[in-house]
C-alpha cells in the first residue's frame, strides 16, 4: 500500500512539474503581432535549407564568418541603422524546402548593392515577432526557431505566408549576449 501511495505521489509531483514547465513554455512563446512596412536590405546571400543547416557543415555559419571576417557591414552603403538583418526569401515550399538567406543591413530605399552583394526587399504585411533569450547566438537562435516551428504546427495559430521572414539583431558588441528578434510573415 505504501509503495502504491508513494508511486501515486511521484506521478502527481512529476505531472505538476512537467505541466508547469509546459505552461511556462507556452506563456513565453506568445509572439507580438505587428504591421511591418516594406524595407530594403543589402548583404551577402546563400541558398540553403534547414536539413543542410543541421548537419554541422551548414552555409549560414560560414556566411556569418564572412560578414565579420571581411567587414561586409562596413561595405554596405546608406545603412538605415546599426542593426544586422537576416532575410529569408524565395521559399521553395515551406520550412522544409530551400530558401535564400541574406545577411546584411537595412538600407535607405533605392540604394544600389555593391558588387558581390545582393539587395532584397522585405514586403509590407502582417508579421508575428518572436524574441529569443539572450545568450550565445549559436545557442539562442536555433532554440527560438525550434519554438517558432512548434508554434506554427498548432492549427489555431495563423499560418505562415512564406514570402519573407526576417531577423533583427541590435549592433553586436558581445557575441555571448545576443538577442534575436525574429519576424515571421503570416497570411492575412
Amino acid at each position: 500500500m505504501k509503495t502504491s501511495l508513494l508511486h501515486s505521489l511521484l506521478i502527481v509531483a512529476a505531472t505538476l512539474v512537467f505541466g508547469t514547465t509546459i505552461l511556462s513554455a507556452q506563456d513565453t512563446m506568445k509572439p507580438t503581432p505587428t504591421q511591418q512596412d516594406a524595407f530594403d536590405v543589402i548583404g551577402i546571400q546563400v541558398r540553403t535549407n534547414n536539413a543542410k543547416e543541421t548537419t554541422g557543415d551548414g552555409a549560414i555559419p560560414k556566411l556569418w564568418q564572412r560578414l565579420f571576417g571581411e567587414g561586409i557591414l562596413n561595405q554596405i552603403p546608406d545603412k538605415a541603422d546599426q542593426s544586422i538583418i537576416v532575410v529569408y526569401t524565395n521559399y521553395a515550399s515551406d520550412w522544409n524546402g530551400d530558401y535564400d538567406y541574406t545577411l546584411g543591413a537595412k538600407v535607405k530605399s533605392g540604394t544600389k548593392a555593391p558588387e558581390g552583394m545582393v539587395s532584397v526587399t522585405v514586403p509590407a504585411g502582417k508579421y508575428l515577432e518572436f524574441e529569443s533569450a539572450r545568450g550565445p547566438g549559436q545557442t539562442v537562435v536555433p532554440e527560438v526557431w525550434k519554438q517558432i516551428w512548434a508554434y506554427f504546427q498548432a492549427p489555431a495559430n495563423s499560418p505562415r505566408d512564406y514570402r519573407a521572414d526576417f531577423e533583427r539583431y541590435d549592433a553586436m558588441s558581445d557575441p555571448a549576449s545576443v538577442q534575436a528578434h525574429i519576424l515571421i510573415r503570416v497570411k492575412p
